[in-house]
């Protein structure tokens, strides 16, 4: 049973804002920096956390082209040599200037239509020793799952959105229901208010 005091804080920012978006349009992904041998790896996983959410894919965006990039790199500097990333990543250059200082490994930045849903993702990966120690579909895995909604900053912080299973990696139950639950046809794509996660608990509660 998850509460919506366990299901407040996935959503909530720093600031105590809640703030819930899912993606408000299929999801077209491209990726960059990987090797053809992994590209179906990533492919896979997307393809298994859309259908399990009950979205959609798409070959292109219309508006895009691609909405979802997932781009892996050996160093942050990298970035700012790819053509045009600048005017899909606003301040792109102070932004890896602050995430080379921070030594961080990995970034996520959303885009959103007129109704504050998600119309594009972008994931940034620095391969450093320890990302690339990780079997490439349990790196798949949980980089697709912290796309499918604008989650917290601090949601997956303490407590991974994965688990081990019979020996492999598989998503938390908890958090494919959550996911579940936000795509529900009858929920909105966008809410600002905590009431959002009492609708949310209803239904990953509900029997069967």
């Amino acid at each position: 049973m998850l509460t919506p005091d366990d299901i407040t804080p996935l959503f909530s920012r720093a600031d105590g804002r809640y703030l819930f978006a899912r993606w408000g349009r299929p999801i077209a992904p491209i990726v960059f920096g990987v090797t053809e041998e992994t590209l179906p790896v990533i492919k896979g996983a997307m393809e298994a956390v859309v259908a399990m959410a009950g979205h959609h894919m798409a070959e292109t965006d219309p508006e895009l082209g691609s909405n979802c990039m997932f781009f892996f790199f050996r160093d942050w500097d990298e970035l700012t040599e790819v053509p045009d990333l600048d005017k899909l990543v606003p301040d792109l250059a102070p932004l890896v200037a602050r995430l080379k200082q921070a030594g961080a490994t990995q970034y996520r930045a959303f885009r959103f239509d007129a109704q504050g849903a998600i119309k594009a993702a972008f994931v940034f990966l620095r391969m450093d020793k320890t990302l690339a120690a990780i079997p490439a579909e349990d790196l798949a895995l949980g980089q697709v799952v912290q796309v499918m909604l604008l989650w917290s900053e601090q949601a997956f912080a303490e407590v991974s959105p994965l688990a081990i299973a019979g020996g492999r990696t598989v998503l938390r139950p908890e958090i494919g229901a959550v996911i579940r639950a936000a795509y529900d046809p009858v929920m909105p794509a966008v809410a600002e208010d905590p009431s959002h996660a009492l609708r949310l608990s209803a239904r990953v509660n509900l029997p069967g």
